[in-house]
């Protein structure tokens, strides 16, 4: 990647090349930082939720399509329908990662919402899982990959010596992760920035918020105070985006696209990263 435009003021002055209503010059500093350590900001990109070939999720590969930024797709298998057959020929830099089952809550009222909770047996969850698989893999063939997502980013710890067991390599949650490690064949990555304000109404975060939220990331990792190793990771929800969440991402691939510390990881990459 070439360095992008300046003029005068160091990379913190650069825009991207479309039409840009948020400050990146804290976001691009930061990378000057990492630029200057010679070391690589990496970063990668998970979108939930998905179960059938909607306006959204075809916006969202176009999206991947033309900034050829790496996407872990995370489909609902229990709700997948017949129209998801084209994922085993979605383009290179797309895979499918399994989002719990049928992404139904069993949690007690007074306890947060969670599939995979530890009030459930551990046989019935195991069976939910295998079965998820085996419908994925059938729809997706080859671009499967086998990483755990559980709906609302709950998962039992008691479960997770399981998953490798049930053929997976990986887990991914929200949150800097505590052990890339968590059980014996299991490697953890999760994402760190969403783009919906889950609490805050379901509304898409602004785009100033975002970028504050993966510079501070970027920046804690920089100062080893989280796992340097793990991944910035972005979490997406194709079917709750507004206007503002579309244009946050372009502006968001062009930037890193423009300099040189910053990477995209597949989510291979990114779970075999450190």
């Amino acid at each position: 990647m070439g360095a992008p435009p300046h003029t005068g003021g160091g990379r913190a002055e650069y825009a991207p090349g479309i039409a840009s209503v948020t400050d990146w010059d804290g976001f691009v500093r930061e990378l000057d930082h990492w630029e200057a350590a010679e070391c690589a900001a990496t970063l990668w990109w998970r979108d939930d939720d998905a179960s059938a070939l909607t306006e959204a999720l075809q916006r969202m590969i176009s999206l991947e399509e033309r900034h050829r930024v790496p996407l872990g797709l995370a489909v609902i298998p229990a709700a997948a329908d017949q129209g998801l057959g084209f994922l085993r020929t979605l383009p290179k830099g797309i895979n499918i990662l399994q989002h719990g089952f049928a992404h139904v809550n069993h949690a007690p009222a007074n306890e947060k919402k969670a599939e995979f909770g530890e009030h459930r047996a551990m046989t019935v969850m195991s069976e939910e899982i295998a079965a998820g698989a085996e419908r994925l893999r059938a729809l997706a063939a080859e671009r499967f990959l086998a990483i755990f997502v559980p709906p609302w980013n709950r998962l039992t710890p008691a479960l997770m010596p399981a998953l490798p067991g049930l053929g997976f390599c990986g887990l991914s949650t929200f949150a800097p992760r505590r052990d890339r490690l968590p059980a014996a064949g299991l490697c953890q990555v999760n994402t760190h920035v969403d783009l919906i304000d889950w609490r805050g109404g379901r509304r898409p975060k602004r785009a100033s918020r975002l970028i504050d939220e993966i510079t501070s990331h970027l920046a804690a990792r920089r100062a080893d105070e989280v796992d340097t190793d793990e991944p910035t990771g972005v979490l997406t929800h194709h079917l709750d985006h507004g206007d503002e969440s579309w244009d946050f991402l372009d502006e968001l691939f062009a930037v890193t696209h423009e300099h040189p510390a910053a990477r995209w990881l597949s989510p291979k990459e990114a779970l075999d990263a450190g």
